[in-house]
């Protein structure tokens, strides 16, 4: 028993550091989109954390069952969601502001995450329209 208690106490700090990690993830998005040298994820998340980048990998990966990297990627693709549901920058645009090497390479991973192109995610946000002849 008194093993099973120290464990949850262990699974609960790990948890809770994975919280931490997922927060901090959020705060390196800005950081890359307002940073003019911005820092990798490995050196934001050691500075932060006071704690090797293998440590805090494994430990997310263990809670939260997927890596680091996939989990930044998946935030950056609701971010990337959110600037184009504003209509008001193109996908370079979109792709330079997040560090993306272009927008190819922001459409192809946009299209991995999400199961759909850049296009059909943009057709869909689209409000539909009656045909004028449907109006009375």
């Amino acid at each position: 028993m008194l093993q099973e208690a120290g464990f949850d106490v262990l699974m609960g700090r790990a948890e809770q550091l994975t919280e931490q990690i997922k927060g901090a993830l959020g705060e390196y998005l800005e950081h890359l989109r307002t940073a003019r040298m911005p820092l990798t994820t490995s050196a934001f998340l050691t500075d932060r954390f006071a704690a090797t980048y293998s440590h805090l990998s494994k430990v997310f990966s263990r809670t939260a069952n997927l890596t680091i990297e996939k989990y930044l990627i998946r935030l950056k693709i609701e971010r990337v969601k959110e600037m184009l549901s504003y209509g008001e920058m193109t996908l370079g645009e979109i792709a330079d502001q997040m560090r993306y090497s272009s927008g190819q390479h922001l459409s192809n991973q946009f299209r991995q995450v999400t199961g759909r192109s850049v296009s059909e995610f943009r057709r869909d946000l689209m409000p539909k329209r009656l045909a004028l002849d449907d109006l009375a």
